[in-house]
């Protein structure tokens, strides 16, 4: 995608999503503890591999942060704003 293009679609990202040099999404989200934390990143496992498309996700006690890119092109594509939103779906 040309950085126009992401321009384009970054107001429909929520709240806390981020562009990252034109290359990824990133958000951090924060919990009381590391259990809700990790539950979080369970259900973003499950749909990463219902999608076939893995974010990069990291977790300690009470944040899990993911980086949304496509690996393959080694930038942003359409399908990388559907994740994230999918992903804001789960009601986190």
């Amino acid at each position: 995608m040309t950085p126009e293009q992401i321009d384009e679609l970054r107001p429909q990202l929520t709240d806390g999503w981020e562009v990252v040099d034109y290359h990824h999404l990133s958000k951090t989200f924060t919990f009381p503890d590391f259990a809700q934390a990790l539950a979080l990143v369970n259900r973003i496992g499950a749909i990463a591999e219902e999608e076939g498309h893995h974010p990069n996700i990291s977790f300690t006690w009470g944040t899990a942060k993911v980086d949304i890119w496509t690996h393959k092109i080694d930038g942003l594509v359409w399908s990388d704003f559907v994740l994230a939103a999918k992903i804001d779906d789960l009601g986190s």
